[in-house]
């Protein structure tokens, strides 16, 4: 493969589940001029449904290819692999839909497959619906675990990013009333670890890292918790003592505000919702995800299929926009590090 001076990254995108808003944002987002100056986009999708979105938000129709080899990568035309796996006649916008769960999938294999014989340098995926995953019976929450699975990595984690913040996850996808279970030395520091590693390869060569506690005030020395004393303290000592520049715990209640400030460069947070409220009152609409661990290059979009508004028209695209333009940042820090 050609290296970042020769070239720009190509970057395969996932159209996500169709009846969501991923088609009609990644159509929109093709028409963004910044998207082509950072990168080469392939679509990976149906190319009928894709066509439709692009009729229906009245951006350029895209050009159906069936080799990654035929794509000519032309703003006016954008490259869509086609896999046929539905017809845009067969679609129910805004609907749950088995079937629009195993294309999604589908897609999501072959942007892997892609990546893995170096035909793309980097994945970025629209939104996935954990309801339609479950009716078709795909044993996936969601991509972290799909991805994980499809590249055999088993230490990865997802990190969300928008312009000030950036945050990593303990736990994500659990129930509020088993986070504290989680709560180990051995959780804690791994995702120390992978937040250190992944900002690295960002081009942070010390990362600042700052660990929420779990408890409010965080635990008032044992009075409201004991996870700060016995799991997360001791996990930010331990990542210390291998040189990483972490932080902790602080209480969640003014360790976002201290990194939006600038002391610190990301966040741990324990839960889901403890990072994804910072998140999502600081910038919602700019906001993506990155997966952490995996040897490949992967962002997305930081919302979901948002069914009540799919197919309407009216989406915003700059999520994805930000994924795609991460994606290319990464993707080309990697080539020019070979």
């Amino acid at each position: 493969m050609a290296d970042s001076t020769e070239r720009k990254p190509i970057v395969a995108i996932t159209m996500g589940d169709p009846a969501g808003v991923g088609p009609e944002v990644t159509v929109r987002a093709l028409a963004h001029p910044e998207v082509w100056e950072a990168c080469r986009p392939l679509v990976v999708g149906d190319a009928g449904i894709l066509n439709k979105a692009a009729a229906l938000v009245q951006a350029p129709a895209l050009r159906a290819i069936g080799d990654p080899a035929e794509a000519v990568y032309d703003a006016a035309a954008p490259d869509a692999l086609d896999l046929a796996q539905m017809s845009a006649e067969s679609l129910r916008p805004g609907a749950v839909s088995a079937e629009c769960a195993r294309a999604a999938v589908a897609y999501i294999e072959r942007a892997v497959a892609l990546t893995l014989a170096g035909q793309a340098d980097a994945i970025c995926t629209g939104p996935i619906n954990k309801a339609a995953l479950k009716a078709a019976g795909i044993d996936f929450i969601g991509h972290t675990e799909l991805l994980a699975a499809l590249l055999g990595e088993e230490r990865v984690t997802t990190m969300l990013a928008t312009t000030g913040l950036k945050v990593v996850h303990v736990t994500r996808h659990v129930p509020l009333s088993r986070v504290a279970s989680q709560m180990t030395v051995e959780n804690v520091l791994e995702t120390i670890q992978l937040t250190d590693a992944g900002l690295k390869q960002m081009g942070i060569r010390q990362p600042r890292i700052a660990v929420a506690a779990l408890n409010p005030h965080g635990g008032d020395e044992g009075l409201m918790g004991r996870e700060e004393i016995e799991a997360i303290g001791p996990a930010v000592q331990a990542a210390q003592g291998e040189g990483i520049a972490a932080s902790g715990p602080i209480p969640a209640d003014s360790i976002f505000f201290r990194a939006i400030r600038g002391e610190f460069d990301v966040v741990v947070a324990m839960y889901h919702d403890q990072g994804h409220i910072p998140i999502k009152t600081h910038g919602f609409e700019r906001s993506v995800t990155v997966t952490l661990g995996l040897p490949v290059v992967r962002t997305s979009v930081d919302h979901g299929t948002a069914f009540d508004i799919a197919w309407k028209g009216v989406a915003s695209e700059e999520s994805m926009v930000e994924a795609l333009l991460l994606a290319a940042q990464l993707a080309a820090g990697k080539l020019a590090a070979r």
